[in-house]
């Protein structure tokens, strides 16, 4: 067999907006051998996706493959039927998502969903398939392999998920694997440990893969070349250390310098928000222990921890989603009740939140004027030419153009739904935001805007921000204050500086120590440790 396993010739993807077809793939090649991984790397909207999706024949609603030739072992997908395709998906060629949790069925077991593709194309039978997916498991180091399939996807963490789509992918051994984005909404210490387990599997089936990602240190552990990627178009290519060692595009070595803003901490005299010795449950199962957090007024308190460490169960808690089984939530010094539903609509007004997955906290529906246009009449009273007009603002305070409104969902990129849901939360004109892993989604060219722009409206407007985030970079742009969480309780919280600064407490250590560097043999030190 050839060593050449896919080869993607002056490929043109077309997209569908504003009533007409566009170019958004632009005359790209794309050559993969047997057992190499590829990096996809560039900002949102640069079309790493939309390649990634093409190298299986596919092409997502609203685009359409214009032209080229896409060869996957010596077919042309370009000129097989859709039928032919469909039997290549899922036994040769594999997709993991970047969001485990949407793509996921909610009412089958991990196992049925596992096998599922294997089962139906004929390779095992259902009995072998499922003990196979067992070993997976356990190669993916996932708790209790030999039980942990029998659960829904609800009951396992957020990386544990990703491990078992990854396991669902190499079910029937493909030669291709197409990761999106799989370690992106993942805290740094499983982040780890998923990056390790994907590499793992991909060299011991000796799988071709190509990994997407705007994480330039992620992309440094997992791939043998770097390719990148903007508005549709190859800027640059080389092998990964070569590229790391000396980019020669501008644009690529803008990609390099983008992680370079640092916020210095600033001190503040008044508390807007304060939560007092907060105890938490969901149902008989305690997550939050005597959680004592303060947000001084026009600062950032970022809260830092592993999946799992209570930090978005505290926003829940300040936001009324979960009443707390002791402890007070303060607001200026005002006790705000426990429960959502007894809060007043200024309350609620005053305190907004971002949530971690755009993908779900939008109505697919509805257009992006109506999305951001329900707080403005909600909270604000605007209606008609008014509330048009201001839509038209918030968007440009995110940096999208008008004509956004009018796009549903579907139509925008993951970075650009996220930029959707900050507009809808500044929207309501609050005092606080939380921000619950709003750039994670984001490539770093992007979410530096977007930090830039939060500090620019914090410094205009004095907002508080309560930021929820497994990024350590990001915290440094942006914090003032640091709270570290472990297993539901507050470990440390302090001015950055003091926080960062050595000696740290064990878990603080560990943190530090899990964040990927643009060393490409950064990961096999992190195992060996």
């Amino acid at each position: 067999m050839s060593d050449l396993l896919l080869n993607m010739k002056n490929v043109v993807i077309d997209g569908f907006s504003d009533e007409r077809w566009h170019e958004i793939i632009k005359g790209v090649d794309l050559t993969l051998k047997r057992g190499e991984v590829l990096g996809l790397i560039g900002e949102s909207g640069a079309g790493k996706s939309t390649l990634g999706l093409a190298a299986m024949g596919f092409a997502r609603p609203g685009c359409r493959l214009t032209s080229g030739e896409i060869w996957f072992d010596g077919v042309d997908l370009m000129k097989v039927s859709e039928r032919e395709r469909q039997a290549l998906r899922g036994s040769r060629i594999a997709y993991v998502a970047q969001s485990a949790a949407a793509a996921f069925n909610p009412a089958h077991r991990l196992i049925d969903q596992t096998v599922e593709a294997t089962v139906r194309h004929g390779l095992r039978p259902a009995s072998e398939a499922e003990e196979d997916a067992k070993a997976l498991y356990e190669a993916m180091d996932l708790p209790e392999p030999q039980t942990i399939g029998f659960r829904y996807p609800h009951q396992v963490s957020g990386g544990q998920l990703q491990r078992a789509m990854t396991a669902m992918a190499m079910s029937a051994r493909p030669d291709l694997i197409i990761f999106d984005e799989p370690t992106t909404a993942l805290d740094v210490t499983t982040q780890v440990n998923v990056l390790a387990a994907m590499k793992d599997a991909v060299e011991r089936f000796d799988t071709a893969a190509i990994y997407i990602t705007h994480d330039l240190a992620v992309v440094a552990q997992m791939a043998d070349r770097i390719k990148v990627l903007r508005y549709g178009e190859e800027v640059e290519e080389a092998e990964t250390r070569q590229m790391l060692a000396d980019p020669k595009h501008p644009y690529t070595k803008s990609l390099w310098a983008v992680r370079s803003l640092q916020k210095p901490s600033e001190p503040a005299e008044e508390t807007i928000l304060s939560l007092e010795n907060v105890t938490a449950s969901y149902g008989t199962v305690p997550v939050l222990h005597d959680v004592t957090i303060r947000v001084p007024k026009g600062r950032t308190v970022a809260i830092v921890g592993e999946s799992g460490s209570g930090k978005s169960t505290t926003a829940r808690v300040i936001t009324g989603l979960l009443p707390p089984m002791e402890g007070s939530v303060d607001f200026h010094g005002e006790r705000l009740p426990d429960a959502l539903k007894d809060r007043s609509k200024d309350q609620l007004q005053r305190i907004q939140m971002i949530y971690q997955m755009a993908d779900t906290a939008m109505n697919p529906r509805q257009r992006v004027g109506e999305i951001i246009g329900r707080p403005l009449e909600f909270y604000r009273g605007l209606k008609g030419r008014a509330q048009q007009d201001e839509v038209a603002r918030l968007l440009e305070l995110i940096e999208l153009d008008d004509s956004f409104a009018d796009r549903l969902p579907g139509e925008l990129s993951g970075g650009q739904k996220q930029r959707i849901c900050i507009a809808r939360a500044l929207a309501a004109d609050p005092e606080l935001i939380i921000c619950d892993e709003v750039t994670s989604a984001l490539d770093q060219v992007v979410q530096e805007g977007i930090l830039k722009l939060l500090l620019k409206l914090q410094a205009e407007l004095g907002v508080s921000y309560i930021f929820i985030t497994h990024d350590i970079a990001t915290v440094e742009a942006i914090a003032d204050e640091i709270v570290v969480m472990h297993q539901g309780r507050v470990v440390e919280q302090g001015r950055k500086e003091d926080i960062f600064s050595p000696p740290h407490p064990d878990y603080t250590q560990l943190l530090l120590s899990s964040v990927p560097t643009m060393d490409p043999d950064w990961l096999e030190g992190a195992r060996q440790r």
